[in-house]
């Protein structure tokens, strides 16, 4: 996994250590919200967190009926929860394929009651190395969501990302040891897996749920990595926001109910208490509030049900390289390479990228024909491939242009 942890401690970062002949590794954390000043990156919230604006999102999903997500999940097309104070809430899948939408709509008291149990705290110990520092660890802090009731929980990639042990707190405070399952940087999910059993799943929207602007949408999460259990509620502000996160553009759910660092991975709740997304990130600026992100259910259902059949997304193409955007002369001098453009910074060993001789340093100028000059357009040129394909790269090393033929290969994770 990639490690975008900054070593000041407040957020569980690390400040990769710089080798010779290597460009050093870049903090890719820039999410471009169209039409906005600027927008935050859903970082994990450090146990001290200060001002960074972070992301949460939601997980809880109705009427999943047939086949081993049927059976896994608490699917099903009602299910009773029970209330802090034992009284039964029953929340009945809705067929809402019609515009009417005013069946089963229950308070956000009823449905925080209902569903906290299904949102778990997430912390995460980084063992980092640094020149100045030496060996150190950074702590971390995110949220999850509950998705069978044998401890399958799905969080966001950015929680987890370069963690050597994660922990994951139920409400009721019992804490376990988590693994890691999958993980998925594109669609920045993860799939972890905790030694329990009889635990509260949410209940997921069904596949064919009209989700509507304005609907009610309630967010429970962990934010500053102290709060679990908080909820905030807005509205479906918006259904295909493309924002672009680290590189990749990601359709994703606009919201008003307030985010807060550590609420990343935490579940988004409709009015019938089911699960229609999970929270990735926050747009920030000084003026601008109430722009919260979170990736739709549908998504997070299809990545889960490949995570847990084969611990990857199926299909996805991989290039084998890791890469950073030099924007400037002066970030170049930086970096202590001659001229702005696109870098790779690591090369995955035994990938098409290795067999093909590229190296960390070398300056990406075209892909498949396509001149890139940024890890978003690199992304986009690569997905118009499938697995299996041959592409030409011309890459520039020492000031002297070079060609490399690569054959696609599918990313694991």
């Amino acid at each position: 996994m990639n490690n975008n942890n900054n070593s000041n401690g407040n957020y569980g970062y690390n400040y990769p250590q710089q080798q010779q002949n290597q460009v050093p590794q870049y903090q890719q954390t820039q999410y471009t919200v169209p039409a906005y000043n600027a927008a935050q990156p859903a970082k994990k919230s450090g146990i001290n967190v200060g001002t960074v604006l972070i992301s949460i999102l939601a997980a809880a999903v109705v009427g999943l009926s047939g086949g081993y997500l049927g059976s896994r999940l608490g699917g099903g097309t009602q299910t009773v929860l029970k209330a802090d104070d034992g009284t039964s809430v029953v929340f009945q899948a809705i067929d809402r394929t019609s515009t009417q939408s005013s069946q089963s709509a229950y308070s956000v008291a009823d449905v925080a009651a209902a569903v906290a149990d299904s949102v778990v705290e997430i912390t995460t110990e980084v063992v980092s190395t640094n020149g100045f520092m030496g060996q150190y660890i950074s702590q971390g802090a995110g949220s999850g969501v509950i998705f069978t009731v044998d401890g399958y929980i799905m969080t966001n990639h950015h929680v987890i990302d370069g963690a050597q042990s994660i922990t994951v707190t139920l409400r009721n405070g019992q804490s376990y040891t988590a693994t890691l399952v999958g993980d998925d940087s594109q669609d920045d999910l993860a799939l972890l897996k905790i030694d329990a059993s009889g635990l509260t799943p949410a209940v997921l929207a069904p596949e064919n749920y009209n989700l509507r602007v304005g609907e009610t949408a309630i967010a429970i999460g962990n934010p500053l990595g102290q709060l679990g259990g908080t909820v905030t509620s807005g509205i479906v502000s918006a259904l295909d926001r493309q924002i672009e996160i680290d590189g990749e553009v990601m359709t994703l759910l606009q919201t008003s109910a307030a985010i807060n660092p550590g609420n990343s991975g935490g579940g988004l709740f409709n009015d019938s208490g089911n699960l229609i997304g999970i929270v990735n990130a926050k747009s920030s600026g000084s003026d601008i509030e109430g722009l919260g992100f979170a990736i739709p259910v549908n998504k997070v259902r299809s990545v889960f049900s490949d995570m847990m059949q084969y611990g990857y997304v199926k299909g996805r193409v991989s290039l084998g390289v890791s890469v950073m955007s030099v924007t400037s002369r002066t970030a170049a001098w930086m970096y202590g390479v001659s001229e702005p453009g696109l870098y790779i910074t690591k090369v995955e060993s035994g990938s098409s990228a290795a067999k093909a001789g590229l190296e960390a340093g070398d300056m990406i100028i075209s892909f498949d024909g396509v001149e890139v000059s940024s890890d978003s357009e690199l992304n986009a040129a690569v997905k118009k491939h499938s697995v299996g394909d041959t592409v030409e790269m011309i890459i520039r090393r020492n000031g002297q242009d070079y060609r490399a033929t690569i054959t696609l290969e599918e990313y694991k994770g």
